[in-house]
C-alpha cells in the first residue's frame, strides 16, 4: 500500500534538522558521562578499542536502514521495515516489542543519568533525601513539552546546540592529547598485554559503546515529516555516524590518556572522571564548557528520544499493532503524537524511579542500560532480516547489500549477545555483588520479555488477527 496522506505535517524539516535528530539521541558529551565510564569499568585501558568496535558494527547496522529508507518512508521505523518486510506481517509485533523494550529501558541514560551528572557536580545535595527525583521529574516535564509543540523547534534546538558540542569535544580532545605529550601509547588499541582485560571483556563492554552510537538510525521515524524522505534519510544517517565518530573516539582515547593507563583502574570508581580530565588540561573554562554541554547533551537526547517514540508508537497503533489507537492520534495544532509521548514518559519515568529507589540513580541507570543494550541489538537483527525479506518482495534485491552485509551485520549482533551474556553470567557466579546481581536480573528478565512476551503476543496476531498483521508496515509516502 503507497499513500501520500500523513496526519504527521509533511515537509516540516530539512537535512541538517534529520541529522541531528539522529545525533541529538547520541548525545555525545552526556555519553562521556555515563556510558564511557560503564565501559571504563569494564573494558578499562581498551575503552576506545571497544568503543571504535562498537562504531564499526553499528555502522554496519546502518546499512539496513540507510537502504530500507530508500524504499520506505514510514514513521514506524524498524518496526514498519519489519511488519511490511513480509506479506503477512509476522515480523511486526516481535520487532515493535523489542523496539518498546528498548525505549523504556533507554529512558534510564537520560532521566537517571541527569540526576547522577548533577549529584557529581553538587555532592552536598545527596545529603536531601529523594532529590534526584525532582530532577527527573523535571527533566521528564521538559521532553514532553517541547516534543509536544511540534518538531520543527525541537530539532531547530538540537541541531544548533549538538554542532557546537561536537566541535567542543574534538577541540578539547586534541588539546589534552597535545598536552599529554610522551604519555600518549598504542597501548589502549592492544587486545592483549599488561593493561588488557581480555577479549570478552572488550567486546562486553562494546554493549555500552554501541549504545553510545545507538540513535544515529532514528532519523527514519521522522520518514513522514523530512524533505526528501527517500534520500533525505539515508544523508541523515551518514552524517551522522561520521559526526559521532569524530566526537567520541577522540574524546575515549584522550581520556584515557589523560587520565594516565597505569591509574586506569580508578577511572570508573572517581565520582567524576571526565570533569577532572578536561579541568586538568583545559582549566576552568574546559570544565564549564564540559558541564553546560553535557547538561544540554541530556536534554538534547531527551527532545530527540522521544520525538523518535512517539512517531514510531504513534505508527504503530495506527496499525493496531501491540499499542492502543489512541496513541495514533494527533495533536491538530501541534501536528505531534502527543498521547504516544505522554504515554511513553509517564511509564519510563515510573520504571526509573523504582529502579533507581532500589539500586540509586547511578546504578539504576547502568542496569537499565544493559538490557537496553541487548534489546536494540536484537531489533537490529530484525530488521536485517527484514530487509532481505523486504527487498525480495519488491525485487529489488541485490546479494552484497541485501543479502551479505545484514548477514553479516546479524551474526556480529549475536557475537555481542554472547559474549555480553557470557561476561554477566561469569561476573553473577563468581562475585554475586549487588550490582552483579542487578545486571544478571536485568538480563534474565530481558530473555524472558523475549522469548515469553514477544513470540506469544506475536502467536496471538498471527492466530486471532492475521487480517491486522497483512496491512502492519504497509503505509509509505511516495
Amino acid at each position: 500500500m503507497s499513500v501520500q496522506k500523513t496526519e504527521l505535517k509533511r515537509n516540516s524539516i530539512g537535512l541538517l534538522q534529520g541529522t541531528f535528530q539522529s545525533l541529538g539521541q547520541v548525545a555525545p558529551a552526556a555519553d562521556i558521562a555515563i556510558l564511557l565510564v560503564a565501559s571504563f569499568s569494564i573494558s578499562g585501558a581498551q575503552t576506545v578499542l571497544s568503543v571504535i568496535i562498537g562504531w564499526i558494527i553499528y555502522a554496519l547496522w546502518m546499512v539496513t536502514p540507510f537502504e530500507l529508507s530508500k524504499f520506505k518512508s514510514n514513521a514506524g521505523s524498524y518496526y514498519a521495515y519489519a511488519a511490511g518486510a513480509t506479506e503477512d506481517g509476522a515480523m511486526g509485533p516481535i520487532t515493535a516489542l523489542s523496539f518498546m523494550y528498548y525505549d523504556v529501558t533507554g529512558a534510564a541514560f537520560g532521566i537517571l543519568g541527569l540526576s547522577s551528572f548533577i549529584f557529581l557536580m553538587y555532592p552536598a545535595i545527596t545529603s536531601i533525601p529523594y532529590i534526584w527525583i525532582l530532577f527527573a521529574g523535571l527533566f521528564t516535564a521538559f521532553i514532553v513539552t517541547v516534543t509536544y509543540l511540534g518538531i520543527r523547534p525541537s530539532l531547530n534546538y538540537t541541531a544548533i546546540a549538538g554542532l557546537m558540542e561536537i566541535l567542543f569535544l574534538l577541540i578539547g580532545s586534541i588539546i589534552i592529547i597535545i598536552r599529554v605529550g610522551s604519555g600518549n601509547s598504542l597501548i589502549p588499541f592492544e587486545v592483549t598485554g599488561k593493561y588488557s582485560l581480555g577479549f570478552s571483556s572488550i567486546m562486553f563492554a562494546s554493549v555500552f559503546s554501541i549504545l553510545d552510537f545507538t540513535g544515529s538510525g532514528v532519523v527514519t521515524t521522522v520518514s513522514e515529516e523530512i524533505e526528501k524522505p527517500k534520500k533525505n534519510i539515508g544523508k541523515s544517517i551518514v552524517f551522522a555516524m561520521i559526526l559521532t565518530a569524530i566526537a567520541l573516539i577522540p574524546s575515549a582515547y584522550a581520556l584515557t590518556v589523560g587520565w594516565g593507563i597505569s591509574n586506569i583502574g580508578s577511572f570508573a570508581s572517581h565520582p567524576d572522571a571526565g570533569l577532572t580530565v578536561f579541568y586538568r588540561y583545559l582549566g576552568p573554562v574546559g570544565l564549564i564548557l564540559l558541564i553546560v554541554f553535557t547538561l544540554n547533551s541530556y536534554l538534547s537526547n531527551g527532545v530527540s528520544k522521544a520525538t523518535a517514540v512517539s512517531r514510531w508508537w504513534y505508527s504503530a497503533a495506527r496499525d493496531n499493532i501491540v499499542f492502543p489507537s489512541k496513541l495514533g492520534e494527533i495533536n491538530k495544532k501541534y501536528h505531534s503524537p502527543a498521547n504516544a509521548v505522554i504515554t511513553w514518559a509517564v511509564f519510563s519515568f515510573i520504571l526509573d524511579v523504582i529502579v533507581g529507589l532500589i539500586f540509586g540513580p547511578l546504578n539504576a541507570a547502568f542496569v537499565l542500560e544493559a538490557g537496553t543494550g541487548i534489546s536494540i541489538i536484537i531489533v537490529h537483527i530484525l530488521a536485517n532480516t527484514s530487509l532481505t525479506f523486504y527487498t525480495r518482495r519488491i525485487n529489488k534485491f541485490s546479494i552484497l547489500k541485501h543479502g551479505i552485509a545484514p548477514t553479516a551485520a546479524t551474526i556480529i549482533g549475536a557475537i555481542v549477545i554472547y559474549f555480553t551474556a557470557y561476561n554477566i553470567i561469569h561476573k553473577y557466579v563468581l562475585n554475586p555483588t549487588g550490582i552483579n546481581t542487578a545486571y544478571f536480573a536485568s538480563f534474565i528478565f530481558t530473555i524472558i520479555w523475549v522469548l515469553g512476551g514477544e513470540i506469544s503476543i506475536t502467536l496471538h496476531y498471527i492466530k486471532k488477527k492475521p487480517e491486522v498483521l497483512r496491512e502492519a508496515g504497509e503505509f509509505n509516502l511516495r
